[in-house]
Formats: C-alpha cells, sequence, structure tokens
C-alpha cells in the first residue's frame, strides 16, 4: 500500500496543482487530504505531476510503500516531518 507523508519541517499540504489534476476546487491552502494520505486519486495525481510540483508550501512529499506484511501502521511527525511506523514480523520498522 502506498501512503503519501511530507518528508521536512512544516506540515503536510498539497499544491495547487494536485487539486487540478484531481479535478477539485482549491481550497487555497491544500490540507484537505490531510486525512486520507492513501487515497488511490491522491497518490496517482502525485505521481503524475511529481512530489516536487505536488508538495504545498512547506512540504516535501514523498510516497512511502507500506509493505503487504505489514500487521499496522501509522503515520508519526515531529514538527511536521512525517515517517511511516510499521510492524512487520512483530518489530517495529521505520520507513
Amino acid at each position: 500500500m502506498k501512503v503519501v507523508i511530507n518528508d521536512c519541517y512544516g506540515g503536510f499540504s498539497v499544491s495547487k496543482e494536485v487539486y487540478e489534476a484531481m479535478g477539485k476546487e482549491w481550497d487555497g491552502f491544500g490540507y484537505d487530504f490531510d486525512d486520507n494520505r492513501t487515497d488511490a486519486e491522491l497518490i496517482a495525481a502525485i505521481e503524475k505531476i511529481g512530489c516536487k510540483q505536488a508538495s504545498g508550501s512547506c512540504a516535501n512529499l514523498t510516497i512511502v510503500d507500506i509493505p503487504d506484511n505489514a500487521t499496522d501502521w501509522e503515520i508519526t511527525q515531529y514538527d511536521g516531518a512525517e515517517e511511516v511506523v510499521c510492524v512487520v514480523n512483530g518489530k517495529l520498522i521505520h520507513l
């Protein structure tokens, strides 16, 4: 499974170009997708235009692949910089 995260300090946001690629109205900030980072349409739009172009004003987006054998996962963050932590074979893995 793919998930979109922000890998720099500042916080998650997407650019106006992502909204346009998805045929959605720009909200002025790019925060609409903060709660649904695995949305297939969002990921496809980001892959189409590229992570750099898709990143919001204080973001550096990246797409992370969660292993198929992960039994659980979550996005953790410190000052807006995020990572994915998942459980694989009973061990915590940081992606």
